[in-house]
């Protein structure tokens, strides 16, 4: 019994160990970058999408603020007070809705990580987002042209925390909360992924979420609802899915359900929607992620 439970042993260290030395690289890279961007280029981020308000670009203005959504650095917790800043300036409700879409499903760290599962599944996911954030733009647009959909009563402008007059230790500091606040999901997700590989049957991921199962886009989009904590958790276990026979498609639909319906998320939602447009989120986030699924696979 002693030498079975040394052999599984074996046999899961070293699974963990080979995603460990192709992903961690992209891991360190993407916290430096991230903590760069926070530290050095978040203010710069946010002025541009200030300055917008002063531009007359209508219904156009989805688009760069989608993008500017995919750039900002900040968690779901720290962009909703900021866009209560921002519509406290005048920026309009559309606009926001495009920046805070995409702003839940991407940032530059994120980006990075997202690499390692390849060129076609960084490229899905970037432009899958910031889709995303235009479609919910111009939806705010139509649907709530003539009254408020945000509700930012009682949120002030987040504080910073990079404040230590020391730049180097401003960084540190900033790549240390990172750390905290990450390293144990992606732990976490290179554990998962190597019970895994040594346990789940070959063929099983093919036969639930591959080319031909459209039925496997949905089942993709619904479980990344409750497995989504951290995106550095999930990309091993998106790498083990996709080497398993997993579409393009069910990828892309995890990808967008999951950090959209993460539970921290959703708190921070409900609270500037409310109940019924809350319903209409969560509606809009499982209807586009099982529209785009069908579409990249169509392609």
């Amino acid at each position: 019994m002693l030498d079975v439970l040394q052999r599984e042993w074996v046999y899961l260290w070293y699974y963990f160990m080979l995603q460990f030395r192709q992903i961690a690289p992209y891991y360190a890279l993407g916290m430096v970058l991230g903590s760069v961007i926070s530290v050095f280029g978040k203010s710069k981020i946010h002025g541009l999408f200030t300055s917008l308000n002063k531009k007359r670009l209508g219904v156009l203005g989805v688009i760069p603020a989608s993008a500017i959504g995919i750039a900002s650095p900040l968690c779901m917790y720290g962009t909703i007070p900021l866009a209560a800043s921002f519509s406290r300036l005048g920026i309009k409700d559309d606009w926001l809705a495009a920046f805070m879409m995409s702003s839940i499903l991407l940032n530059p760290q994120l980006i990075i990580y997202s690499a390692v599962l390849g060129g076609t599944a960084l490229t899905v996911r970037i432009v899958s987002c910031f889709i995303c954030g235009i479609a919910a733009g111009l939806l705010i647009r139509i649907a709530y042209q003539d009254k408020p959909f945000f509700n930012f009563d009682g949120f002030a402008e987040p504080a910073s925390h990079d404040t230590d007059p020391d730049i180097l230790m401003r960084l540190l500091k900033n790549i240390g909360r990172n750390i905290k606040a990450t390293a144990g999901w992606f732990l976490l997700g290179l554990c998962l992924a190597a019970l895994f590989t040594r346990y789940v049957p070959a063929g099983l991921i093919d036969r639930l979420f591959g080319t031909r199962n459209d039925f496997g886009i949905f089942l993709a989009a619904t479980i990344g609802v409750p497995l989504y904590a951290c995106g550095g958790a999930t990309i091993p276990l998106l790498q083990e899915w996709l080497w398993g026979g997993m579409s393009m498609g069910s990828a892309t639909a995890f990808m967008l359900t999951g950090p959209a319906t993460k539970i921290t998320n959703l708190g921070a939602v409900k609270i500037v929607l409310g109940i019924k447009r809350f319903a209409l989120y969560i509606l809009f986030v499982m209807g586009y992620a099982l529209l785009s699924g069908l579409l990249v696979d169509a392609f």
